[in-house]
């Protein structure tokens, strides 16, 4: 596949704790589009350092709305979508030139490695995520607190990780967690057809508890020391949190 023929697209709001070491990874990219959400910080004079980028400001509704015209900016065959908290690792644009230009694939999904100020961990509990994909396609669908790719045909696994990596502060993941419970405690209210996983959340009393020896122990995270547990809290608290939000909906029934 050639290079030329691939897009990196990168949303952002106030990411300069991260953008910097996202682009530097990307310099081999033809263009990189950065679609922005008003960010008041670093994060527009941080992406003019690179000469391949282009950026674009859109008032933020939603997410599957912003991926998707981020898509329709981007000019090439192939879309490589980014969180500014990926980096890609070692290798990862070579792979992207091995892969055959008439595949069969409408997209490529990439497995990563979580890291926590910094240091890698063994595991984690972040999911492989198609980040590469024919525009013409794939479109973004919501999903309770996230959004999904839809892709119509066959895809196919990447070998090389991307890091996740954020060094926002640690208020602003509280903030965002807060949001991504209502939306998915919205989702789980509706559903009818569960998963194991969407039961045990529907319990409002296992998930974090399951989440916490999960993580600990079956993903190793006791092994990372402090960075293990503060991992392993995170998530914790992101189960508690969804937990408060489903509560407080049965609550508001009941009042």
């Amino acid at each position: 596949m050639n290079l030329a023929d691939i897009t990196p697209l990168i949303l952002t709001w106030n990411e300069e704790p991260n953008l910097r070491r996202c682009l530097e990874r990307l310099r081999w990219a033809k263009e990189v589009v950065i679609l922005d959400s008003g960010s008041t910080d670093a994060t527009a004079a941080i992406a003019a350092e690179f000469l391949n980028t282009r950026l674009l400001v859109r008032p933020f509704d939603d997410h599957t709305t912003q991926w998707n015209f981020g898509v329709d900016a981007c000019s090439t065959t192939w879309v490589l979508s980014l969180d500014c908290d990926y980096v890609l690792g070692a290798g990862f644009e070579d792979e992207l030139v091995r892969l055959d230009a008439n595949t069969a694939c409408d997209a490529f999904h990439a497995s990563f490695r979580y890291l926590i100020h910094g240091k890698p961990l063994r595991a984690c509990l972040y999911p492989p995520r198609a980040v590469l994909f024919r525009k013409d396609r794939c479109r973004y669908i919501q999903d309770g607190h996230t959004q999904i790719l839809s892709i119509p045909g066959a895809s196919a696994y990447l070998m090389t990780k991307i890091d996740h990596d954020d060094r926002k502060p640690l208020t602003r993941w509280f903030a965002s967690q807060d949001k991504y419970a209502r939306l998915e405690a919205e989702k789980l209210a509706t559903l009818t057809e569960l998963s194991l996983q969407d039961r045990i959340r529907r319990t409002m009393i296992l998930g974090p508890v399951v989440v916490f020896f999960y993580t600990l122990l079956a993903r190793r995270a006791i092994l990372d020391g402090l960075h293990g547990w503060f991992y392993t809290f995170q998530r914790v608290l992101a189960e508690i949190m969804l937990s408060l939000r489903l509560l407080e909906k049965k609550l508001g029934k009941s009042a």
